[in-house]
């Protein structure tokens, strides 16, 4: 029941800040932000995450990555330098839980990472020349996510159990939203780049949290 409570709150909050994104309101955005992201939290705690090896890390990831919305909510390149720091230990540590969990390196992890580091550098190509400092991180950040996904899958591989599944369906989905925070950013700030890339980042935050 405590699960479904967190979820809950991490949806509605999430509702709370794409109508705060809809208006610009940095205050509410400062308040609904913080709330959905440590809903997440609370939802990887109350499924029992802390119970093995596997879901410790995972809760690290789920942490760092609350962290990182924390560091990315005022407009400012230290902010957002620190908050990419807090999504690449994030995604290591979720590379980690998957090590730990067991993976089959094969076609399959190969595919996934290759597609995602793929059509991460095809996406953000066109926006290089605006990074300026932050391309350096960016392009490691590409590199860290990709593997972290291509692990998931290689874990699902190895495992084959429905938890697993939503893990790296989960795992997809966080990378995909991360290139909705890179075009919002670097290629001109617009609503409709939040209001598909939060939902889908938040609702892969909660695949990994409830995967127990």
């Amino acid at each position: 029941m405590l699960v479904e409570i967190f979820v809950g709150l991490c949806i509605g909050a999430c509702g709370g800040l794409l109508c705060a994104e809809s208006r610009d309101d940095s205050r509410l955005r400062a308040v609904f932000k913080p709330v959905a992201s440590l809903a997440f939290v609370g939802a990887g705690l109350a499924a029992g995450l802390l119970d093995s090896p596997m879901g410790t890390a995972l809760f690290a990831g789920l942490v760092l990555s609350a962290l990182g919305d924390i560091f990315l909510i005022p407009r400012s390149d230290r902010f957002l330098l620190a908050g990419v720091g807090a999504f690449a230990l994030g995604h290591i540590a979720y590379s980690w839980a998957f090590l730990t969990g067991g993976v089959r390196f094969g076609l399959e992890a190969a595919s996934a990472a290759g597609a995602t580091l793929g059509a991460g550098l095809i996406f953000l190509r066109p926006m290089r020349g605006k990074m300026g400092a932050m391309a350096a991180p960016v392009a490691i950040y590409v590199l860290i996510i990709s593997a972290m996904v291509g692990l998931s899958v290689g874990h699902h591989v190895a495992i084959g159990a429905p938890q697993s599944l939503q893990l790296a369906i989960g795992a997809a989905a966080f990378a995909a939203s991360d290139l909705s925070v890179a075009r919002d950013r670097f290629d001109g700030r617009a609503f409709i780049n939040r209001a598909w890339g939060l939902p889908l980042y938040y609702g892969a935050q909660l695949l990994i949290a409830t995967a127990v």
